[in-house]
């Protein structure tokens, strides 16, 4: 069998997964790798047998360079949901036989949850027939909602512009003194990292977000509205940070009370949630009766790499890496997973863990760091978030806009 090697990306995309692709070609070539594939599309494009090879595409310093410095999935992506190997074997045999075709040795996939779904899949399938293939996974997500590792690449990119805009936002809410409330919609289908990152734009010349609402919490109107018109009798201009995946008590997403977008992906997940902040906002001005706006920070979250942090690159290639690595060491149904050693100096390890025990599970923000009243974040929510958010690596500028790499 030959050496070679295919990494494919999928889900949603981050400013930082290409970092964590760069990280698997360098190292996939400095440990001898013959061939680097990637998929197109990921595993949906491979099963059109849709591959490019990196080795043309990456070949040179500046590539790589840019490569790190560019948003969104290099490689494209894919929400697509193998079936379980058990229940119909037909897209495993089609892809077990392309790898013997193309010599593959070790598949690496760079993704969420339902992305670890599928090299856990993968895996499974392949002790079954007893394939020398190995499969890892490197984690992906700007939700940071993987289990087993600390946090996962990307989410500190997406925390450090969450906080830097909403920081931005209420400089601008401050211009006129007039009572108003400001509602920040942020992403997080099922978990509050995200919204919980809108603590960090507090500092010593910034009171940062009144409130933070998380999935976490159910919301209860009659609660919120009392808070919010306790805050408006102390200051006059009042800014929440909303979770997009907030529900009340029965259930119900507040995006699905001003919005009847109900789509599903292929894993039975939301595909649109919008509309919180809106909702929101109308709920306040018909209640309360003063002005209200609605932002939505959208899917501008996840691609400004113009405000990415350094760890979070630094991490992203250091994860891509260590799972070339791992998979040249002979492992397989793996993660790579981040360990940190320390908060204060940060430090961070990789390491590897069973992606059985990470596909289709989903970490939550814990209870004990949110506020008592389930309207902010706690100090220990700051210490976790505030280090991954550190440092800048800027764009390459050419003619005052980024340079970016694409297909």
């Amino acid at each position: 069998m030959s050496n070679n090697v295919i990494v494919g990306q999928s889900g949603g995309p981050t400013a930082v997964i290409n970092s964590s692709l760069a990280g698997v070609y360098k190292t996939a070539r400095s440990l001898g790798a013959g061939k680097v594939y990637g998929m197109k599309y990921g595993i949906e494009g491979l099963l059109k047998e849709e591959l490019v090879d990196l080795d043309i595409l990456l070949g040179d310093r500046m590539s790589i360079e840019l490569l790190k410095r560019t948003p969104s999935s290099f490689l494209g992506s894919c929400r697509y949901k193998l079936p379980a190997p058990e229940e119909d074997s037909t897209p495993y045999v089609q892809l077990f036989t392309l790898f013997d075709k193309y010599g593959i040795s070790a598949v690496l996939y760079i993704g969420g949850n339902d992305s670890m779904d599928t090299i856990a899949k993968l895996s499974r399938y392949g002790q079954k027939v007893a394939s020398p293939v190995r499969f890892i996974g490197v984690p992906k997500t700007i939700d940071n909602d993987l289990c087993l590792t600390d946090h996962t690449p990307g989410y500190g990119s997406a925390a450090k512009y969450i906080a830097t805009i909403l920081k931005e936002v209420i400089r601008d809410s401050s211009v006129y003194d007039i009572r108003s409330v400001t509602v920040a919609e942020i992403m997080g289908r099922h978990a509050g990292w995200l919204a919980g990152a809108a603590c960090l734009a507090a500092g010593e010349d910034c009171d940062g977000p009144d409130l933070i609402l998380l999935p976490e919490v159910p919301f209860e109107p009659e609660k919120f509205l009392a808070r919010v018109d306790e805050l408006q009798s102390r200051k006059s201009n009042v800014i929440i940070a909303a979770s997009e995946g907030v529900r009340t008590t029965d259930g119900t997403y507040l995006c699905d009370l001003v919005s009847t977008a109900g789509q599903l992906d292929a894993f039975g997940h939301k595909a649109i949630l919008s509309g919180t902040s809106r909702y929101l906002s109308e709920l306040i001005h018909d209640r309360l009766g003063c002005k209200s706006r609605a932002i939505e920070f959208s899917t501008l979250q996840r691609c400004a790499s113009h405000l990415a942090s350094r760890t979070d690159v630094t991490e992203a290639y250091a994860v891509g890496g260590a799972a070339a690595a791992a998979a040249f060491a002979g492992e397989s149904g793996r993660m790579i997973a981040l360990k940190r050693m320390s908060g204060y100096p940060y430090q961070c390890v990789t390491e590897s863990v069973d992606v059985q025990k990470v596909a289709n599970l989903e970490k939550k923000v814990p209870l004990d760091w949110i506020a008592p009243d389930g309207m902010h974040v706690t100090a220990s929510f700051e210490e976790y978030a505030r280090p991954l958010i550190l440092d800048e690596l800027p764009p390459i500028y050419v003619n005052g806009t980024p340079r970016h790499v694409h297909l």
